[in-house]
């Protein structure tokens, strides 16, 4: 996986010097001082040229989305500048409100942030804008400029986190809505830069969406703070007598949390299993897009052998042969 890596931002940083190398000797030999607003853009447009954007976002994705930066290696070379911008993208917007000591209106602020870039990232090249100076929005700017992207899921991407992190979620059903939301929106801007418009590929989408989203919000768990709600909903929750405090202890002979962990698991499974069902019906060029679902299944895989106890060594660690399984269901089209 390193070695793919490597090899393809080298192929990008070949092809984007290639093409600036006649640019670069202009300005060498250009005696007349630019304005600063013209050597804003230059600088902007060097960087791009360097590959420094992608790598930027490569970077953000590797740090703090592993599984999902292995799965978009696998992407076909056409789709990853772009996959890795929208990945990116949602790294930024989840790390606006996460971490333990983040107050509520610094968190307002910093998604209004993202939520009017988003707008920016739109308009035309013409308006002068703070988009060229952040890695991460250039490079959304310029996969929204390359592709027909759905605005609506973009926003989505911002507004579900706006959910206070000490409010629980009522329902099944609610923690389904906030998982389509944030996951299911990301699929499906992820499947609009393939270029199918297809019902049933966006109905497998909105089930996998739910199923990663689910899993992940499982996987948080032993890591949440004393003031965050956990992803348990409240009618789970009543229906086995258990806490909220329970679950975050997560002792092991705790039965009444292993039924909770099981109940919410089983949803996620269903989804997955709902959203694989699908399989014949998604065009080849989108399944490598649905690959996140093997890292999804083989946690909830490793969940069940662990009697669903989340802090169980096995269900907190690094998968190590997700390269494999994930290259094994690439080399066949499958997810």
């Amino acid at each position: 996986m390193r070695c793919l890596a490597r090899s393809w931002t080298n192929q990008l940083l070949l092809n984007a010097g290639s093409g600036s190398r006649g640019s670069y000797v202009t300005a060498r030999h250009a005696s007349v001082q630019q304005p600063a607003t013209e050597q804003k853009d230059d600088a902007a447009s060097e960087a791009d040229s360097n590959g420094y954007g992608t790598k930027h976002c490569m970077g953000l994705v590797e740090k703090y989305d592993y599984e999902n930066y292995l799965s978009t290696l696998l992407l076909p070379r056409e789709l990853r500048r772009a996959a890795f911008a929208l990945r990116a993208f949602n790294v930024e917007v989840s790390r606006s409100v996460s971490g333990h000591q983040i107050e509520p209106q610094i968190a307002k602020l910093r998604l209004k942030f993202w939520y009017d870039s988003i707008d920016k990232c739109f308009e035309e090249e013409s308006q002068p804008s703070y988009v060229k100076d952040q890695p991460v929005l250039r490079e959304l700017k310029h996969t929204v400029g390359s592709r027909k992207l759905n605005k609506v899921y973009l926003r989505r991407l911002v507004t579900a986190r706006e959910r206070p992190p000490n409010k629980a979620f009522e329902s099944v059903r609610e923690l389904e809505e906030y998982a389509e939301q944030t996951f299911s929106s990301l699929l499906l801007l992820l499947v609009e830069i393939s270029g199918v418009r297809d019902l049933q590929v966006d109905h497998a989408a909105s089930h996998l969406g739910k199923a990663l989203g689910i899993a992940t919000l499982l996987r948080a768990i032993p890591h949440a703070g004393r003031q965050q709600a956990v992803c348990v909903p409240l009618e789970v929750l009543v229906r086995h007598g258990v806490s909220q405090e329970r679950v975050i202890r997560g002792r092991s002979d705790d039965k009444g949390v292993e039924e909770c962990i099981f109940e919410v698991a089983s949803a996620a499974n269903t989804h997955l299993k709902l959203a694989r069902k699908l399989h014949d019906q998604v065009p080849r060029p989108v399944r490598k897009i649905f690959l996140p679902a093997v890292a999804t299944d083989a946690y909830l895989e490793r969940l069940r052998r662990a009697n669903f106890q989340l802090t169980h060594k096995s269900c907190v660690g690094r998968d190590s042969l997700l390269p494999v399984r994930l290259y094994w269901k690439s080399l066949f089209n499958r997810y």
